[in-house]
């Protein structure tokens, strides 16, 4: 009997590799909740998009984050973006390979 991909149980390395996302995931949300004070955080972990890029291959997540703040107000978008990098500190030189940003002031959105 031949079994799909779908039919395959999850190895132990992809329950660990899931565990591990969803640790990178929260330390982002509460890092940017933190340090820019936002009023909205969403992170989408789009890791799974790019197996085989060598970030990913380097151990390197891929997150999309929408981020709420006063902090952005009167900002233009490099402004902004360069605070959510600095509030994301070390994580961007180790946890994080690629970060993909939308930046809003509370009127916007």
């Amino acid at each position: 009997m031949t079994h799909s991909i779908d039919d395959r149980q999850p190895t132990s390395d992809s329950g660990l590799t899931e565990i591990v996302s969803k640790k990178r995931a929260e330390m982002v949300r509460e890092k940017l909740y933190q340090e820019l004070e936002a009023e909205f955080v969403e992170v989408d972990d789009q890791s799974h998009l790019h197996a085989g890029h060598s970030g990913a291959a380097a151990g390197g997540s891929h997150f999309e984050v929408v981020v709420v703040s006063k902090a952005f107000e009167g900002l233009a978008t490099l402004a902004r973006h360069r605070l959510v990098y600095e509030a994301m500190g070390d994580a961007m030189k180790q946890a994080i390979h690629a970060l993909s940003i939308k930046a809003y002031a509370p009127g916007e959105v």
